[in-house]
Formats: structure tokens, sequence, C-alpha cells
């Protein structure tokens, strides 16, 4: 159970001059990296269409040299990825001397404020949210119409989309497109001060999340540093929050908020708390709907607290329940789309993602199918496989809870594993979906074990996605040799700084 009141474990010693010089070379080291992320972004990145770097002196130089440009974007991303993970061995769970606070508050700010100023990079969504912004703020239906549909196959806005979203409706929540239509109103037709807006936005999810992890990380006994590192300077929020502008963070940001402020309200019992901070939650499941599993882990904790009998559990179900219901109700009339979202939560299920283990399964099971004369039944394999990969989540889900309730797991590491399981085997999965389990495990979990797998697979999954957000078909030679290059100006990086970097490469007498 959460410690009283949220109160700031005790702190370890505070690093001694050797370890802030070294802590130094890490934050240059990452903020050189986060630099060369921005200036590789103009030629490297999924610009718009229309860009306005075109035919720009120097600046327009990187578009014409997309080998050059991804290289030098890689070579940031190993940069930032290295420094993280150097970053790690200040904030590790039971090391004689922590980094304090500020020095992590400091670290994030000079490897994200480069970043805001970046060219959307590993995915194109965001030319997506300002399609669908702008037919919200042209009083058509985004959960009925594409943007293809609505503005027209040449609008300049129409164009950035993918092909594949190009006549599909909204997947997101009313929420997030009410935050739309106000940026449509102000930037119009403009697609650079549109993405700015849409990063203002998430920027502001990424305060929200900075704010609530050391909290939530001291109820928990986590040195809040730690959660900050594994959280909010983790690569993939840095890479697909800030940089990729997804909604996630903007999401994620409302539900860690949530649960921080109910759970206030857990000792004492104080329901003004708790009602507030459940209806955070449900704002932020208007913003992406696996923030709404939250609640469920909230009503655990507090039928823990009244008694942790089986009648207190429904009472409290049914207390979340109407919380739920009313914020959804209210939300989406006051925003004016109503209920049509509910009708496009599959929406993302119309693309055959190999990165989804259900979606693979059904793939590998067809081809099997069709090696063996029986047809090609692909659809209803991914269907079927799909259909299965839900049931389990909800069965693993609904084992998590009663396991938190009976006080097995924390509340919060069932929340973590439930989203984890909700999206790992849900019918699409994207590398930014990492983050919905690891923000609440961050705060949660101490274990050597599960903070190195975790380390790892975020460096693993923060380099292997390409920076434009889109194929190569016909220039498969592309990606080979912007990573070749990046890996020979890093090492060559490494190398000149080797007299720097080589005395903290050994061992950590402080660990």
């Amino acid at each position: 159970m959460p410690t009283s009141g949220g109160a700031v474990t005790p702190e370890s010693d505070l690093l001694n001059g050797r370890e802030r010089r070294q802590l130094d070379i890490v934050r240059r080291w990452g903020t050189i990296g986060a630099l060369l992320l921005t200036v590789g972004s103009l030629g490297g990145g999924a610009a718009p269409i229309y860009s306005p770097l075109y035919g720009v002196p120097v600046l327009g130089l990187f578009s014409r040299m997309p080998s050059v440009a991804m290289g030098v974007v890689w070579t940031g991303i190993f940069m930032i990825v290295s420094a993280w993970i150097a970053l790690g061995r200040f904030v590790r769970p039971g090391r004689a001397r922590l980094a304090s606070r500020s020095q992590l508050d400091r670290t994030l700010l000079m490897w994200t404020v480069p970043l805001v100023f970046c060219v959307p990079m590993f995915s194109r969504d965001v030319y997506s949210y300002l399609a669908q912004s702008e037919i919200a703020a042209r009083g058509l239906d985004p959960y009925v119409l594409g943007p293809a549909n609505a503005l027209g196959v040449d609008h300049i806005l129409t164009r950035g989309v993918p092909n594949i979203w190009r006549e599909t409706p909204a997947p997101y929540g009313p929420l997030f497109l009410a935050f739309g239509r106000i940026t449509a109103m102000i930037t119009g037709d403009h697609v650079v001060s549109g993405v700015f807006v849409h990063r203002l936005l998430v920027l502001c999810g990424l305060a929200m999340i900075v704010w609530a992890l050391p909290r939530l990380a001291a109820r928990f006994g986590v040195p809040p540093v730690g959660a900050l590192w594994l959280g909010a300077l983790n690569p993939l929020v840095l890479f697909h929050i800030v940089i990729g502008v997804h909604n996630d963070g903007l999401a994620l940001g409302l539900m860690l908020v949530g649960l921080e402020l109910a759970m206030r309200g857990l000792e004492p019992l104080k329901w003004t708390w708790i009602t507030g901070g459940a209806a955070i939650i449900v704002c932020g499941a208007m913003v992406k709907i696996p923030a709404m599993a939250a609640l469920g882990f909230l009503g655990v904790m507090v039928a823990r607290k009244l008694g942790g009998r089986f009648k207190d559990l429904a009472l409290v179900a049914g207390v979340m329940t109407v919380i739920a219901a009313v914020g959804v109700v209210v939300i989406c009339l006051a925003t004016g789309f109503g209920f049509g979202w509910i009708s496009t939560l599959d929406v993302a299920s119309t693309v055959k993602s190999w990165m989804s283990p259900p979606t693979a399964l059904g793939i590998m099971g067809a081809g099997i199918g069709i090696t063996l004369g029986l047809g090609n039944h692909t659809d209803a394999m991914v269907a079927v496989a799909r259909i299965l990969g839900q049931g389990i989540s909800v069965v693993i889900t609904v084992m998590l809870l009663w396991w938190s309730f009976k006080g097995r797991i924390k509340s919060m590491n069932g929340l973590g594993a439930a989203l984890g399981a909700i999206l790992v085997l849900g019918p699409v999965l994207q590398p930014w979906y990492v983050l919905w389990a690891a923000l609440p495990l961050a705060v949660a979990v101490v274990g050597p074990k599960f903070r190195t797998f975790a380390m790892v697979t975020s460096a693993i999954i923060a380099v292997v996605l390409p920076p434009t957000g889109s194929a190569f078909d016909g220039r498969a030679y592309t990606i080979p040799q912007a990573v070749a290059g990046a890996v020979i100006t890093f090492a060559i990086c490494v190398l000149i700084a080797r007299k720097r970097v080589g005395p903290f490469l050994k061992s950590d007498p402080a660990a």
C-alpha cells in the first residue's frame, strides 16, 4: 500500500565532486545527441508534403541528402540512448549516492529543449491530428468523415496524412479532438504552426508526467529520481512523445496526475480527492481509452482502505462506474462530438501490424494454411487470433485486479502489467505503446532485474524505428547506409571523448 500523504522518501547522500563531473559529461553527451537529432530531422524526419524547407539556403540542403540526414539522426539517437543508460548509474536504487531531483530536472531540460524544434520523426500521426482537427473546426463530424472525404484529397492537410488513414475517421477521444479544434482555429491550414501547437499540448502532458512520477514513486518506496529516469527521461518519451508528438503523452499525464491526486484521499479517506482524481483519469481516457484501466486499480486501493471486504469492492466498483459514466457523458456532450468515438475504437485494427503478437500469429497461421493448400484465410485467421488475444488480456487484467485486491501485488504494478497485456495483445502494437506499461511500473518496482529489462527493452526499441515514419520502397539501401554512417560516427565520437568518458566506464565504487 502507498505511504501516507505521499511524503518524499529520504534521499541518499548527494553525488561527490567526481560523480558530478561524470554526470556533467553524460548531460553534455545527451545534449549533443539532441542537437544532432534536431539538425538531422531537417532532412531525415517525417516532414510535411509541402515542406517550407525546400529552397531555403543551408536548411534545405538536408532534404536533398536523406542518407546523410538520417545518419546524423541515428548518431543523435545512439548518443541520447547511451547517455540515458549511463545516467541510470546515478539513480540506481540501493546506490550509496543518488543524483538529486534538481540534477535530473536540469538534465531533462537540456535534452528536451532542442527536441522541441525538431521536424516530427518516427511517425506521421501528427498530420492526421491536424486534418482531424480541421474537420472538427469546420463543424463536421470527425467520427464519420475521414480527411479525404471532409477536406478533399488535394487539401494541404489531407496530403500530409498517410494514404491508409486518409479515408478513416478519427480513433481518438472527444477531449483530444476538442483541443485539436481549438488548435485548428488558431493555426488554420498552416502545417508548421499546427505541429508546434500540438507539440506544446503533448509537452503539457510531459509536464504532468514529470510532476506525478516522483510523487507516486515516493508513495511506493521507489527513489523519485529513479522513476524520473525510467519514465520522463526514457528515450521513448523523448523520441515518441516530444519529437513524435503522440497524444499518448497527454493521456498518460492525465492518468498519472489523476492517480496521484486520488491517492491523496486514501489516508485518511477523503472522497473529494478520490472523486477529483478519478475524474481526471476519465479525462485521460477521453484522449486515449487505455487510461480508463487506471480507474479499476484505483478502485481496488480504495476498497482495501475501506476494509478489504468483497462488499467494499462491489461498492467502490459501483462508484467508479458512476464517475466514469458521468465523466464520459459530460465530456461527450460538452465537446459536441457525442458518442461517435465508440464506433471508431477499432479503426487502427484495419492495419495488419506484424508487431502485434496476435496479428503476427494470425498471419503466420494463414501462411501455413496456404502452404498446405488449404486456401488463403488470412483475414479470418487474423480476426480469430485478435479475438483470442483480447480475451486473454481481459482475463489477465481481471486476475491482476483480484491479486491487487488481495494484496499479493502492488496496485500500480498491476496497472502497469494490465496495460502492457491490453496493448501487447491488442490488434495493433506501436513502439510508444510500451510507455503505458513502463511509466506505472517505474513508480512501483525497485527490483534490479526489472529495471535492467526495462532499460534494455527501451534502448532496443528506441533505435530500431526509422525516423521518417514511412517505408523505403525502392530505396532499401538508404537505411543501411545511414545506420552504417551513424555507427562509424558514434564510434569516432567515443574515441575522441575516451579520455573523459574512460574513467566513467570503470567500476563505480559508489554502486
